[in-house]
């Protein structure tokens, strides 16, 4: 230490002096000034952003739905900034209702579910009526081949039902519970009945 000391000269001492000086300001400056606006919650939006897209590259969701999950996930944001976030997660077209409706339909009606009960969960999920009667349709013929899936798994291919049977009412509560309309039920059920 003692040699280091020695080999030191006076310009040397003023260049370290400078370079303490300046680093001081800077630090000084970085301290006062951090990237964050003082209570804005400006940093807050890429949490919000990232937590919307993590939910949204998992599966099509609903604004309703994103909104309810990040209110969730973060109990203690303000509700403006997370709508605005989803805002511009609409405005870029990365959350969409439309889209959300066709995946979420398609998805269910290949699970076996009726139009009623694909409707009533679309809607409970925030989405518009309107929205949902753009994209989903009760005269759809495809309604039909959903149900005679179903007579097909619950009865097999040529399996019949007796009118008014335990199995033939136990079988109807069954389409009905799925969100299947009447009309539908009983069109498919009633090709299946026993001829007497």
């Amino acid at each position: 230490m003692t040699q280091h000391a020695n080999n030191m000269t006076p310009d040397s001492d003023n260049h370290e002096d400078h370079e303490d000086n300046e680093s001081l300001e800077n630090r000084d400056s970085r301290e006062s000034y951090d990237g964050k606006e003082p209570d804005s919650g400006v940093n807050d939006v890429p949490v919000l952003r990232r937590a919307a897209m993590d939910f949204l590259a998992r599966r099509e969701h609903s604004f309703y739905e994103l909104q309810r999950k990040l209110t969730q996930k973060f109990p203690d944001q303000d509700r403006g900034l997370i709508d605005q976030v989803l805002d511009d997660l609409r405005s870029e077209n990365l959350q969409s209702d439309e889209r959300f409706v066709e995946s979420y339909a398609r998805y269910r009606k290949s699970r076996g579910f009726g139009y009623l009960h694909i409707k009533a969960d679309i809607q409970a999920r925030g989405v518009s009526e309107s929205l949902v009667e753009h994209y989903l349709h009760h005269d759809d013929d495809g309604w039909m081949l959903s149900v005679e899936e179903l007579l097909i798994r619950k009865l097999g291919e040529q399996g019949r039902l007796e009118f008014g049977s335990k199995e033939h009412r136990k079988i109807l509560r069954f389409l009905e519970s799925r969100g299947f309309t009447a009309p539908q039920i009983r069109r498919a059920v009633d090709a299946r009945l026993r001829s007497t």
